[in-house]
């Protein structure tokens, strides 16, 4: 028989190795419900965890492992997996705070993020002659409004909130005059978004005021507001991915006291879940 090529490999069905060992059902029987999720090895080692906003379709896409589309990492990660086990959240920020304190007590060695806690930082913000400057620091400045102690989730915020307020004061721009580089996350050290004469900064830093002291409706509010009816359909969707992170990221501020995760203090059992085993 001669060799096979990559185009006659092509042609077979792409390899479902969990599914062989797990079953159809456990794939079908799982809830559409937020939840973390572990990935185990054959000594029930934790290879990786993961969090969901639907477990079902989350895990429903570990199903097929197709090389010429996966990554050679998730390639190896599905096949040494043996188990999964998944525990369900009341919504998807619990999962997401889980997750991270899941990741920081274990250290999965397929997780590439979240495994170490990061620098403690503030996000400080302040009117300057030029603007309002957003900007973040690793410790409470002596003077101005801040909001802290944050944690890996610092920068993300301030970009997200960078973004949302640049439209609101450039309404008729959208995303698509956002300076360079910020749609990527590359935003400089210090962030000055320059007011205007409808909204000058002490506006915006009052609406800051709003969004920081448990008024996060009202400001989300504000910024939805600035949207022209005739934006396009992409600015509203990315704004509001934007606020959705600003939200997710206050909900999840460090605490300012007490073992942080990974200190050695080991997280709260989990929730009764279920697992998927190997016969």
């Amino acid at each position: 028989m001669g060799r096979v090529t990559a185009a006659q490999i092509r042609l077979l069905p792409d390899a479902r190795p969990l599914v062989e060992r797990l079953g159809e059902d456990f794939f079908r029987t799982l809830p559409t419900h937020p939840g973390v999720y572990l990935l185990r090895d054959a000594a029930a080692g934790i290879l990786y965890i993961g969090k969901a906003k639907n477990l079902r379709q989350r895990l429903g896409s570990y199903r097929v492992a197709n090389p010429e589309r996966l990554p050679p990492r998730l390639m190896r990660l599905l096949d040494q997996t043996r188990q999964i086990e998944w525990h369900p959240c009341p919504d998807e920020r619990s999962a997401l705070a889980r997750e991270t304190e899941l990741l920081l007590a274990h250290k999965p060695r397929f997780n590439r993020a979240g495994v170490w806690p990061a620098p403690t930082r503030y996000l400080a913000w302040q009117i300057r002659d030029s603007g309002l400057e957003l900007i973040l620091l690793p410790e409470r400045p002596a003077s101005g409004d801040c909001h802290g102690p944050l944690g890996g989730r610092a920068a993300p915020l301030r970009n997200s909130l960078a973004r949302a307020l640049w439209c609101a004061l450039n309404p008729g721009a959208g995303y698509a005059g956002i300076p360079a580089g910020w749609i990527a996350g590359r935003l400089p050290a210090s962030v000055v978004l320059p007011g205007s004469t409808i909204t000058p900064a002490s506006v915006v830093a009052l609406r800051l005021g709003d969004l920081f002291g448990g008024r996060a409706a009202e400001f989300t509010g504000w910024v939805l507001a600035t949207l022209p009816p005739e934006a396009p359909n992409f600015n509203r969707v990315a704004l509001t991915a934007d606020l959705d992170t600003i939200i997710e990221s206050l909900a999840l501020r460090r605490p300012a006291a007490g073992p942080s995760p990974g200190s050695g203090t080991p997280p709260a059992p989990l929730e009764p879940g279920s697992r998927g085993t190997t016969a």
